[in-house]
């Protein structure tokens, strides 16, 4: 205990030693070598620690570690701290700006919210099992240190790399870093090295930690994903290089790295080590100008802007027009002269002239805008989560509706991501479906059955779904629990022959291995004989079968031109399908015969009964192909983007409907795609991308790099007329970096790593495809709700500002008062947004192609629809205005003195004018000329709530306002008069939609994006340094008009659950750059060997590679093994020497599957 308190003491001590800067003299191996170790695989890194070190206990020994001991001083990185009535109009003004700000804030807070709670249970629950001072201990992943020996057993999440010191059948789930589908065993002689974010999935075992934080392959993605900043850091390399002389040796080594590799892939910590430099490069950050807006955002403000700057001069004319008149009325015509003691009256008109200025400025800004985009956004991300989408950044949902292009991953995503056994060859039929039990004669069934229940690793199992509704989960190798699965779906429970002869009861197991390629299992029966089942890669266990079982249950004869027919009809199209075949045989030895040889293996796994051929493969979500067709109906194209081998991801793509016959399109591998895309010198040429990507619909055999160039050479190419929008989906750690660099990234809730979900914008809490079809038809509606209030807000403008206008220079007061105005512009608009924003979507959103970036938010459709209503609207009021009082026999309320009382006659103009509106709401609801505008309307409870609602409030203005709202009462036939002016809007309306928008010629369209020659040379010029033109238009706004809030701050502090101190700054807008250029150019050898049929677990086929390929090294870990193989193996030489520049910041918070 005296060791352990000692090494606890020393371990505090290394916490608190982060000033230290260069640890390399402290051992015998730098981190520069580890990072080069760990970027290695299987064979190439065991003949790496060798030829280096040894053996693994020779890094402990430089690492002064041993496996019963504490690690030596490693530094670590500690987290960072984280008159009467003049009130009226004030009120209401203040009234509209607190409901924006206070729904804003409510949605930042309760995001805020979901992320602290999910914070706080990382921090509690993630605890790591490590061995200290001979002790076993429990600590909290983030106290992990390099150097540790850590236990890992089923189960795990690594959080860290290491090399493997000891195991037991260790097999290791990597899909979520490397897309390879199969588990990887890991053994000491083949097969050290362990990386974080991997899960441990079969056995147990010791490792000594070598990398942590960014410096592990979870953190390197990490790293990727705030991949900005890397600009800045090259400009000021040799600033840093003559202060940072103590810091690590990185530069050097980074430089050391270069001229080994050529180019390394430069993953160095995000903030300068030297504090004060790096506030200082953060405070140069912040105050540089946010360029980028989403679509809707940057058509809004620009369109906000048109009609702020015609408000403005409508109100300055009025103004001017008012004053001229009165002065040249009382001055000029009358003669009369400026007394003294008249002044305060004089000043009290001009005061009334302003007023009706500010009136008119007031009624021609839409204040109800950014309430209405707030709302509209909130009420859908609310809507959206009951469609499973969990939006993380509002503008995303808006900018999923200009959707152009979806890449999407294969396995989880379009497919169940669980193999299973889809067709089935037994008693000479072959079965496209899985079998009804009473088809198959039951000694087959029988035969079946315990063949897969004892032929199966018993640690393979299939458990009872986690949640209720959820898929049974599948534990242990992939391809077992297919078998599994096949055996549940025949009805019968393989848990009971399991129960009847329990794992030590077999006599004899042959286990998989790679020169196998089968596995068998012997029993032995209580009469003394013996049978042996066999399972293996159909191709090997069917030379090997002399029998076959027939129609009727019987053993038959098996000659070779029988294999050949069953090769030819059945196993073939199989293959070409994409599955995997494997072959089921059995074969008896009888008691009397003499006891057989059981080491002599050819001797006794030959001879075999075929008992059935069975065909696995991951199948397409069956709700996948629909969603796929109307994504195509709505202009939008779907790609997939796998790790999986080129013949799997064809068929795959076929049965989605990705691909159809007879189209023009492109299926290639990742090695393919990099050739065609590089030059002479390897660079990625824009160019060349234009020429793959509009025709590309499958890439196969992708690395991450692969998926993140793609997505960028598609939203910066400038082949097509509008900017592409893309969308990716992704659930692994390696698809961190395109879901960051798209313009929206779905991650999946259930299968999604956190480093994927971290990356994301938007993410599929039930990993349905389906649910991407839904956020396109919110992200639609949103800019639907926004169009429709656009049109009902600009008529009551276009009204409002004109009667004002004209009411001023021809009766010196303006009609509406400024109070009745507010009423109308505030509450009316801010309720109208409310009930336009909550219109539901259909799915008739989805049968019209993308908005685009250009397309104006004011069609001509509905401009002819605002003027047309304008006009019916204009002429009702200036005919009550002007003739009005002679119509209902009433006093003119025109040219009435400066205090006095309120007039009939202008409270009946008032209340027409606002039951016009409130009509015209209702048309408001249809902004493409159909005709039936009441269609839907009871499903928009909201809508009706307040249409029915400002009703009744108007009434109670009109009859009860007085004074304040300068109303008086009216009669029940004014009223009458007044509802029948409205309802008028209706009729109106459908007069409008007859009139052929195209005969009208002269009608503009108005808020069209941003244009890029709209922006001023120089911001372009400043700018070109750190971002390009297309990257410039992505969407990393939040939400219009609250710029001013820093949002980005929030988000940072919000998502610190992921997130280590490294991260800080990430989000800001220009932290986004392109990786390419530090991305390695990879480089490519091609070898050939025998393309082969898929086998069984090709996992264990790689162990034997070395032999078989002549040595060469392996394929790279993007490689998949688990099917089809193309027989072209390609190896990504991806950075050797990349280095960090300090190990003092680590990422802490490594992630945990919530």
């Amino acid at each position: 205990m005296g060791d352990m308190a000692n090494n606890s003491v020393l371990y505090s001590g290394v916490k608190n030693s982060l000033k230290e800067a260069n640890h390399d003299g402290d051992f015998g191996i730098t981190l520069a070598e580890l990072r080069v170790l760990m970027d290695l695989r299987s064979t190439d890194a065991l003949r790496k620690i060798q030829e280096s070190y040894g053996d693994v206990y020779g890094i402990c020994t430089r690492l002064k570690t041993s496996p019963n001991e504490v690690c030596g001083e490693v530094s670590v990185g500690e987290e960072e701290g984280e008159g009467e009535t003049g009130w009226i109009e004030g009120a209401a003004i203040l009234l509209s700006v607190v409901c924006v700000v206070l729904v804003t804030a409510f949605n930042d807070w309760s995001k805020e919210k979901q992320f602290r709670g999910l914070q706080s249970r990382i921090e509690q629950e993630q605890k790591f099992t490590v061995i200290r001072g001979g002790q076993v201990i429990q600590i909290p992943v983030a106290d992990i240190i390099v150097g540790d020996i850590a236990q890992v057993k089923y189960g795990d999440l690594l959080p860290a790399d290491g090399i493997l010191i000891q195991g037991n059948d260790l097999k290791i789930d990597e899909s979520s870093l490397t897309g390879e589908s199969d588990h990887v065993r890991k053994s000491l002689d083949k097969d050290p090295l362990l990386l974080s974010g991997t899960h441990v999935m079969e056995g147990s075992g010791r490792m000594v930690v070598t990398a942590v934080g960014i410096n592990s392959q979870t953190g390197i993605i990490f790293t990727l994903l705030g991949a900005g900043g890397e600009e800045e850091e090259k400009k000021d390399e040799k600033k840093k290089e003559k202060k940072n002389k103590k810091q690590d040796g990185a530069i050097e080594n980074r430089n050391k790295a270069k001229a080994q590799d050529g180019a390394a892939m430069e993953m160095q910590p995000l903030k300068s080590e030297d504090g004060g430099d790096g506030d200082e490069k953060d405070k140069k950050k912040s105050n540089l100008p946010k360029k980028e807006k989403s679509v809707l955002q940057g058509k809004l403000t620009k369109l906000a802007v048109q009609i702020g700057k015609a408000g403005l001069l409508m109100s300055a004319i009025t103004v001017i027009i008012l004053v001229l008149y009165f002065v040249i009325d009382t001055f000029w015509v009358q003669k009369r002269q400026w007394l003294a003691e008249c002044t305060p009256i004089y000043i009290q008109y001009f005061v009334k002239f302003f007023i009706i200025g500010v009136t008119v400025l007031v009624v021609a800004v839409p204040e109800g805008l950014p309430l209405a985009v707030t709302i509209s956004l909130a009420y859908s991300v609310k809507k959206m989560m009951k469609d499973n989408n969990l939006v993380r950044h509002l503008d995303a949902c808006e900018t999923m509706g200009n959707a152009t292009a979806i890449c999407s991953d294969k396995t989880g995503t379009l497919t169940m991501n669980r193999m299973t056994v889809v067709q089935a060859y037994i008693n000479e039929k072959h079965y496209k479906k899985v079998p009804e039990p009473e088809a198959i004669p039951p000694n087959i069934l029988s035969y079946l059955v315990t063949g897969i229940s004892v032929n199966c690793a018993y640690t393979s199992k299939i458990l009872p779904p986690e949640k209720e509704g959820g898929l049974p989960r599948h534990v242990g190798n992939k391809t077992e629990c297919a078998l599994l699965g096949f055996l549940l779906d025949l009805k019968r429970d393989y848990q009971d022959v399991r129960n009847e002869i329990p794992e030590e009861s077999l006599y004899k197991v042959y286990t998989f291995n790679s020169v196998r390629k089968s596995m068998s299992t012997v029993l032995k029966n209580s009469d003394g004989s013996y049978r042996i089942f066999s399972k293996g890669a159909s191709e090997i266990i069917l030379k090997k079968c002399f029998k076959i079982l027939s129609a009727n249950g019987e053993a038959k004869v098996f000659r070779p031109r029988d294999r050949d027919d069953i090769i030819k009809t059945v196993i073939e199209p199989m293959a070409s399908e994409g599955l995997r075949t494997i072959c089921l045989a059995f074969r008896d030895f009888p008691a009397g015969e003499p006891e057989p040889d059981w080491d002599n293996e050819n001797d006794i796994v030959t001879g075999l009964t075929c008992i059935a051929v069975v065909g696995i493969e991951d199948p397409v979500r069956p709700e996948v192909p629909d969603a796929i067709k109307k994504c195509q109906k709505a202009g939008i194209t779907v790609r997939m983007v796998t790790g999986d081998n080129i013949n799997t991801a064809r068929a795959i793509a076929s049965k989605c409907g990705i691909l159809h016959p007879g189209e023009d399109f492109l299926c290639i591998e990742g090695k393919d795609f990099n050739r065609r895309i590089r030059n002479e010198k390897g660079e990625i040429e824009q160019e060349r991308i234009d020429k793959i990507w509009p025709k590309l619909r499958v890439l196969a055999r992708s690395s991450p790099t692969d998926k993140h160039t793609l997505v960028k050479g598609i939203i910066d190419s400038t082949v097509s007329d509008q900017r592409q929008v893309v969308a990716v989906t992704g659930d692994g750690t390696n698809d961190g970096p395109a879901l960051k660099k798209a313009d929206v990234g779905f991650a999946m809730g259930i299968a999604g790593t956190d480093v994927a979900k971290e990356a994301s914008d938007i993410i599929l809490t039930d990993d349905n495809f389906t649910s991407i079809v839904k956020a396109v038809m919110w992200g639609r509606n949103v800019y639907d709700s926004i169009s429709k209030f656009l049109q009902f807000q600009l008529t009551v403008n276009v009204v409002a500002v004109i009667v004002a206008f004209t009411g001023a220079c021809i009766t010196q007061d303006s009609p509406l008062k400024a109070v009745q105005m507010l009423w109308v512009n505030l509450i009316m608009d801010t309720l109208a947004s409310l009930a336009l924003a909550t219109e539901p979507p259909t799915e008739s959103l989805l049968l019209r192609k993308p908005y685009g970036r250009n397309k104006p938010l004011i069609s001509r459709t509905m401009m002819k629809n605002i003027l047309g209503h304008a006009f019916y609207q204009l002429v009702v009021v200036f005919t009550l205005l002007f003739a009005g009082e002679k119509f209902f026999d009433i006093d003119s309320g025109r040219n009435a003195p400066l205090h006095a009382p309120p007039s009939e006659h202008y409270t009946i103009v008032f209340n027409t004018f606002v039951l016009m509106q409130l009509f015209n709401e209702i048309n408001a609801r249809k902004i493409h000329g159909e005709r039936n505008v009441f269609e839907g309307i009871f499903n928009n409870i909201i809508f009706c709530t307040i249409v029915l609602g400002t009703f009744v409030v108007q009434i109670i203005i009109v009859q009860f306002g007085g004074k304040p709202f300068s109303c008086s009462e009216l009669s029940i036939e004014q009223w009458l008069w007044s509802v029948f002016l409205g309802m008028g809007t209706l009729l109106w309306g459908q007069l409008i939609s007859t009139i052929p928008t195209s005969r009208l010629k002269f009608l503009k369209e108005a808020g069209h994006g941003t244009q890029k020659e709209e922006i001023p040379e120089e911001e372009l010029a400043e700018d070109v340094e750190e971002i390009d033109h297309a990257e410039r238009e992505l969407r990393r706004g939040q939400i219009l008009w609250f710029r001013g809030l820093n949002r980005i701050q929030t988000q940072i502090r919000v998502v610190n659950a992921f997130r280590s101190s490294l991260y800080e700054g990430l989000e800001k807008p220009e932290s986004r750059s392109s990786i390419h250029n530090f991305m390695t150019h990879p480089e490519f050898r091609i070898e050939d060997s025998e393309p082969h049929i898929p086998l069984i677990d090709d996992t264990d086929a790689e162990d034997d590679a070395p032999t078989k390929r002549n040595s060469s090294p392996p394929p790279s870990p993007n490689k998949n093994n688990n099917a089809v193989d193309s027989g072209i193996y390609l190896t990504i030489e991806m950075n050797k020497s990349a280095t960090s520049s300090s190990p003092g910041s680590p990422l802490h918070s490594l992630e945990t599957s919530l």
